[in-house]
């Protein structure tokens, strides 16, 4: 059998390596060692030079944005190359002649438009207007899917559960800011200061945590994003002896942040949503106990490693962070668990089951 072509966005490897470029780049990998799938790949962006095979189409990535929200055109078919599906890795597949395959990894922006920036909701309403045209869906999680089987309102929807971040290849590195971390336990959290993350409650359940586990501190590691301000006003708000406990260094390098994931005694996951929930994975590879949210896809990516706790009870929030530091026999309990849940996972069946979704595509029975 013929291999299947795929046009390829690969704009997520180029720039700032987000969770998403993560997984694009495990995907393709995967995907290149298959003998039943050649990939085409194609770039939406004037900012870089890509090199051969990749193309280039010729369009700004922000004018196309602004276009194939309001109009199926213009479409790019004889740019993307002699293809049997178009595959958009990145929340945004073209117009095209051939049948088109969209990735989401998360529904947060399509629940909760309001909250999400001019860029995110013009990228919303390409991926509106090109599902109700007949372009199917991979989802990262049956969470994720389930949210937009309802908010799309299409039935043509498969999942392909995403494999775990590769670990840092470099040596963890103790950054100078971290000596006060040195021999007492503290609680990480990982990711960008948005409002799905929730780490204001977080904040708020560790002051309470704080009296009960005098040395506890706590680590916001991630860059600024539109909750910065109400992060800042949550710390604010606890006494000043527990607000220098926290630690918010922005940011953090492989090295730093394969460092932070072997040192803490916890990682906190409080999210509002989640599509997928990469940090899950990353913690239970470096055998660190795991407390988060029943919400999204957390019960489903985490499995029994995860201590949960319902949204909006911060006192269970609280109570859980104190329990996961302190309880030595519960936090054994979650590590075994998480190593164990990790078998789950792999990039190698993620692309067998995209190979598969591709088939269903292609032939039109895309969905589960």
């Amino acid at each position: 059998m013929a291999p299947i072509r795929v046009a390829f966005d690969v704009g997520p490897l180029h720039g700032h390596r987000t969770g998403i470029g993560v997984a694009v780049g495990e995907l393709a990998a995967a995907l290149g060692v298959r003998d039943d799938v050649a990939l085409s790949p194609y770039l939406l962006s004037f900012r870089t030079r890509p090199a051969p095979p990749t193309r280039r189409l010729p369009l700004p990535a922000a004018a196309a944005v602004r276009l194939w929200g309001r109009l199926d055109r213009p479409r790019l078919d004889r740019f993307l190359g002699d293809v049997d599906l178009v595959h958009g890795t990145n929340y945004v597949v073209p117009p095209s002649r051939r049948p088109g395959l969209v990735s989401v990894y998360d529904a947060w922006f399509l629940v909760r438009p309001e909250l999400a920036s001019p860029a995110v909701a013009r990228a919303a309403a390409v991926l509106r207007r090109r599902v109700r045209g007949g372009a199917a869906v991979v989802a990262s999680s049956q969470a994720t899917a389930e949210r937009i089987r309802e908010v799309l309102g299409t039935d043509r929807v498969d999942v392909a559960h995403l494999g775990p971040p590769a670990r840092p290849s470099g040596p963890a590195r103790r950054p100078s800011w971290a000596t006060s971390l040195e021999g007492r336990p503290f609680v990480l959290a990982l990711g960008t200061l948005e409002r799905r993350k929730n780490l204001p409650a977080l904040v708020a359940a560790f002051g309470a945590a704080a009296d009960a586990v005098p040395d506890l501190a706590l680590v916001l590691a991630g860059a600024d994003g539109d909750d910065t301000a109400a992060v800042t006003m949550a710390m604010a708000a606890l006494p000043p002896a527990t607000r220098s406990r926290v630690h918010r260094p922005g940011a953090v390098d492989p090295g730093v942040k394969s460092w932070l994931l072997g040192a803490a005694g916890a990682l906190a996951y409080p999210s509002l949503d989640e599509g997928f929930g990469f940090p899950l994975l990353e913690a239970q590879q470096a055998g660190l106990p795991i407390v988060a949210t029943r919400a999204g896809s957390i019960p489903e990516v985490g499995g029994t490693g995860v201590e949960l706790v319902d949204l909006d009870d911060g006192d269970a929030l609280a109570d859980a962070l104190v329990r996961i530091v302190t309880d030595d026999a519960r936090r054994d309990v979650l590590v075994a668990a998480g190593r164990a849940n990790l078998a789950r996972f792999s990039w190698a069946a993620t692309a067998a089951t995209m190979v598969h979704v591709y088939r269903r595509t292609i032939c039109g029975q895309g969905g589960a």
